[in-house]
Formats: structure tokens, sequence, C-alpha cells
């Protein structure tokens, strides 16, 4: 949990906060994935923002060679297409996140 959504809460919660996060470390050791899941996930969210950028990127330069105008379309397209990127991973990781903490909500019972 960021710095920014752990201030609203009171100082009584933060023994709760701390015993879930060490309860998430100790189930993830157990799980046993290696450094290199890891460096994959990271790969992974890269690619996502990338990839949309780049056909934005390409898209646009045909439509400057195909349209006349004023505007940089590849310019824009590859902005929109960085925005949808980045939201692709914001919400990827928010399923991961939600998925995470109902496994944990589980496994307590």
């Amino acid at each position: 949990m960021s710095m920014k959504a752990s201030r609203g809460k009171k100082p009584d919660d933060f023994p709760n906060e701390v015993h879930g996060r060490e309860k998430r470390r100790l189930r993830s050791l157990k799980q046993g994935k290696p450094v290199w899941f890891g460096l994959g996930l990271f790969g992974l969210v890269g690619w996502s923002v990338a990839v949309p950028a780049v056909i934005g990127v390409f898209f646009g330069l045909w439509l400057d060679s195909h349209v006349s105008g004023g505007y940089s379309w590849s310019l824009m397209l590859f902005i929109i297409g960085l925005g949808l990127g980045c939201y692709n991973v914001w919400y990827w990781l928010q399923k991961e996140r939600d998925s995470i903490t109902k496994q944990g909500d589980q496994s307590d019972d």
C-alpha cells in the first residue's frame, strides 16, 4: 500500500497492515517464485506500454504521409498509445493486486 493510501488510516490499523504485508511476503516465499519471475513481469509491463505507443507512431506516420494538414498525427497517436498502454498496465496490476488480496483472505480462513 502506498504512503498516500495509508495517510488516512488510523494509527491503530498499523499493526494489522504490517501483519497483512508479512503474511503476503511469507506466502510468496512459500510459492518459491524465482527472481526471474519478477524480471519477466517487469518486461511484460514494459511491452504492454511500448507496443501501443509504437503502433500509434507507425499509424501516425502513415496518416502523416497520406493526409495533409497542420497536425502531427504521429505525435498525437504516440501520446494516445502511451496513455492506452499505461491504462492497460494500471488495469492489469489492479486485477493482480485484487487477486493476491483475495488469495490472502481465503488462506486466512
